[in-house]
Formats: C-alpha cells, structure tokens, sequence
C-alpha cells in the first residue's frame, strides 16, 4: 500500500481551529487526522505541502520511518510545528492502518489493559468571574456525571496575583469544591503562570479541599522552579502539554518534580511516539492523564491510547461545554456516559468525517488572507474563559 495524495480542512470556533488532514491511498482507503493547533494554523498547512514528500509516496503502516523522516531528514531540529504537522499525519496513517486490519487502532498498540477511561470536563466555566456563576457551573457538570473538572480561576494572572485577584481566585476555587465535594476531583490549571513563590502559596491555600492536581504551576520547561514547588506542597503536580516530542520530556521523568504526565498526542508527533512518553513515565511510577483539546479525531485517538496505557489515569474532555457543535464534524463521536468514554469497537478510529459540514464553518481570515487563530489571549484578557460562548 502507498499513500497517493492529501488535503486539509480548518473547522472553526470562536477560540479554537480544529485542523484535518486527510490522506488518501493506492487500495481506496483513507485516513484522517487532527490537531488543534497553538496559534500556527496557516504554517503548519503550509507546511504539511513542504514536506509532502516525507508521507505521500509511502507504505503508511511504516510509522518509525516517517518519524525519521520528518524529524531527521530535514537537518533542523523538531519543535512544534514539526510535531504538530508529524501527527496529523500519523494519526491519519493509524487510522489507514486499523482500516486494512479490520481493527480498532488500540487493538495495533498492544491491545487493551483499561476496562474503561474515566472523563474529567473542561470549557465548562464559561461564565462570570463570581463564586455563584462558578458553583453553577459546577452543578452542571456534576449532574453530568462528571468524576472531575478542571478551570482556570487567575482571570489574567502573570507571575503573581494582586492582593484582590488573589483572593477572588481562591473564593472561585472554594465555589466550586464546595459544590464538587467528594462526587468529582477539581483539578487547578494555572497555564505556566506563576512564579514559584506564588505557585506555593496558592497550594498552601486550597490544600484543604479534594484537589486531584495542579498543573503547570510555573513556566513549561522551567524544572527549578518547578522542583520548588514540588518542595512545598502535597498537592499532585501535572505537566507537559506544553513538551514537544520525547526528547523534552526526558529531565522530567526522573526528578521526582511531575506526578501526573500530560503528553499531547497532537503536540508530540501522534500516538506512537506518546505511547512511548507514557511507557517510560510508568517507568517512573507516573501517572499519564493525556492533554486534549480536540475535536470529533483527536479525542477519538487519545481515548484508544489511554485504552493500552497501564499508567492512564483519566482523559480530558471540552466538547460537551465548550463549543460542543465540534461534534458534528463526523458521525461516531465517542460521547462520555456517567463519566466514563465508551470503548471503541470499529476499525480504525471508527469515524466518518463530515466535510461538508467542517467547510460550511470555516475559520475566520486575516485581511493577508491567512487563517486567523483566534487563541484565548489569556495574559492579558481577564474574561478569555468565557471562550467566546453564548452562554
């Protein structure tokens, strides 16, 4: 089997593109994948025709090689663009895989160890910054059967808090444990906000309620600071959505600082190569909790990876609050049931893409005419959580 050509398509939301790529083969079979990509949309569609020769032309059961080829061949060094454009094409090869072996992606990965892959909500608090519009919005996830949601409550916090932000912080967060209680983990997002000394002292000050983890309390890839933190309190820590690839994974594994790992397949270069992340962070006795922010493919393709991972601890999940239209962008969306995903049983990723639909909502343009990425602009936008919701 060669593949013989591709295309993408842009899905888009008031925060968020959603970008395919289809890819095509010599027996009628076809692949899809899909990235929400940071910022970058435009370049890395672009960049997918730069480098056509690394994917087109080629046997797509050959996963390592392709890996080699688009992160070696090209001389310079991975970063995430590369890795972006690597998993839209290699979550698009997977899918071609399952497809000729009649078999559910996870089924080619080392089969299922988990019975079932618990959810955790987020996109969910797209509301005022109030303690009550919080606790409302936390009733519904709640009596959705979520086991956890996790929220930014910083409004556009950058390195440390004002007094008066500080505390309005904390009350949000106390909202919303107080309507959690023991029904669902709160898990607390701080995006590589804070400086040490303000990551600490906001651990010291919700320690007290049912915290499954803070995530990424400092800067992405700044391991002092984050030791720091993980000196000073007992909280869980999460990181790594922000790693690209393996190789910038490597001084977390073994210093003691991370106890949930949250690879990216879109930012990482796909499944594969995130397998291999999550095996060595067991390695570690880490935990891996996969960092989603996709649409109908992508969260489809972190699902069928925690299904092999001895380590999964639980899979994020926006698209019942937050922009849930995305659903519509294919048929066999793997909706959350009492908390939990269901477990995929067709070949492939068992989705069928609507394209009509994905262009009938197109991302919006640039007067370059160059897709505009709208992103949360969260430094500096206090009301960025609402992410552009009607609601």
């Amino acid at each position: 089997m060669k593949t013989t050509g591709f295309r993408t398509l842009v899905l888009g939301t008031p925060w968020r593109n959603l970008t395919y790529c289809i890819i095509e083969t010599d027996e009628g079979i076809t692949g899809v994948g899909e990235a929400r990509v940071l910022g970058k949309t435009h370049t890395v569609t672009e960049y997918l025709k730069d480098v056509e020769r690394h994917f087109i032309g080629h046997d797509p059961f050959d996963i390592e090689a392709l890996y080699r080829r688009m992160t070696l061949l090209d001389f310079g060094k991975p970063g995430e663009v590369v890795y972006t454009g690597l998993a839209l094409v290699e979550l698009a090869f997977w899918d071609i895989i399952g497809k000729s072996c009649g078999e559910p992606v996870y089924k080619l990965l080392g089969g299922q160890v988990q019975d079932r892959i618990p959810a955790y909500a987020n996109g969910w608090y797209t509301v005022e910054r109030t303690a009550e519009s919080f606790a409302q919005a936390a009733r519904k996830v709640v009596d959705r059967g979520y086991l956890g949601m996790k929220f930014d409550p910083f409004g556009n916090g950058d390195m440390e808090l004002e007094r008066p932000e500080f505390y309005r912080s904390i009350d949000l967060i106390e909202a919303v444990a107080s309507v959690a209680g023991t029904r669902a983990q709160i898990m607390i997002e701080m995006h590589g906000r804070f400086a040490p000394m303000q990551a600490r002292e906001i651990a010291r000050h919700i320690e007290k309620y049912n915290i499954g983890w803070i995530e990424e309390p400092v800067r992405p890839g700044d391991l002092p600071a984050l030791q720091s933190v993980r000196q000073h309190t007992s909280l869980p820590i999460a990181t790594g959505e922000r790693l690209y690839g393996a190789p910038e994974f490597r001084e977390v594994w073994g210093a003691q600082t991370v106890d949930v790992l949250q690879p990216d397949i879109t930012q990482s270069g796909g499944i594969f190569e995130t397998k291999k992340i999550a095996s060595t962070a067991e390695a570690y006795s880490i935990m891996v909790a996969p960092h989603n922010v996709g649409g109908i493919v992508s969260t489809m393709a972190a699902l069928h990876l925690c299904l092999t991972l001895r380590n999964a601890k639980i899979l994020e999940h926006f698209n019942d609050f937050a922009d849930p239209h995305v659903k519509k962008a294919g048929v066999g969306y793997p909706e959350v049931v009492d908390g939990y995903f269901p477990v995929p049983d067709k070949p492939g990723w068992g989705i069928e893409l609507d394209e009509d639909f994905i262009r009938g909502n197109p991302p919006d343009y640039t007067s370059a005419n160059v897709i505009a990425d709208p992103g949360l602009n969260m430094f500096e936008n206090s009301n960025w959580a609402k992410r552009g919701q009607t609601e």
